[in-house]
């Protein structure tokens, strides 16, 4: 059922305005919250050794060539993705800046405290919840309605001058940066696959379990 879902859902904590700098508490607290596990989602999948999403590939790829940690290096690229923002036309609400910021953050959190399964088993069954965590953090952090996140921005911003399908400038952007990673030392793997062809569906359950629940 949650596969059927189009639009983001609305609810009682949801932004009217997503360049609103301030929110209820409520919303301000599921947007940190969204935030969060999308980040531990994405420290996961790394922690994982089964390979990472392609931004964090790319990140992990800059800090084997740089002395700065991922967390670090994805913060960076953050930046960078916004400053791209300005010719683009794009405006960030309070979403994007903390989208930048608790995600880095997460992801060296995790990196550092989580230690790796031994089992490849365990490692592939990691990579799973991963997804998952990142992509029910997705939607919560997309239901709150404060911004899209740098690289979302991006896409959109990119879309809305080429005219290409948003499918086909998104493909581009990730294809583009996961194999600039990987020349750089980046982990690909399984686990790259599966937020691949997982995200889509986890982010669906992450707003269907947001509406079901605080409808």
């Amino acid at each position: 059922m949650f596969l059927k879902i189009k639009k983001i859902p609305r609810v009682n904590w949801s932004s009217e305005n997503p360049y609103n700098f301030k929110p209820k508490f409520s919303t301000f607290f599921f947007l940190c919250f969204g935030l969060s596990l999308f980040g531990l989602g994405e420290g996961l999948l790394i922690v994982s050794l089964t390979g990472a999403s392609p931004w964090s590939v790319l990140a992990q790829g800059i800090s084997l060539n740089v002395n700065l940690t991922i967390g670090t290096i994805t913060f960076l690229i953050s930046i960078a993705v916004l400053i791209l923002w300005i010719p683009l036309g794009q405006k960030p609400g309070m979403g994007t800046i903390l989208n930048a910021l608790i995600i880095a953050i997460m992801i060296d959190l995790c990196i550092k405290f989580v230690p790796t399964p031994s089992n490849y088993i365990h490692q592939l069954i990691l990579a799973v919840i991963s997804v998952i965590t990142v992509g029910i953090g997705g939607g919560i952090y997309l239901v709150s309605n404060l911004g899209p996140g740098p690289r979302d921005g991006l896409m959109i911003g990119l879309q809305k001058i080429t005219s290409f399908p948003i499918a086909v400038v998104r493909g581009t952007l990730e294809v583009t940066v996961v194999t600039f990673g990987w020349y750089l030392g980046g982990t690909v793997g399984i686990g790259t696959l599966l937020f691949a062809f997982g995200i889509g569906p986890c982010v669906a359950l992450g707003l269907y379990l947001v509406d079901k629940f605080f409808d």
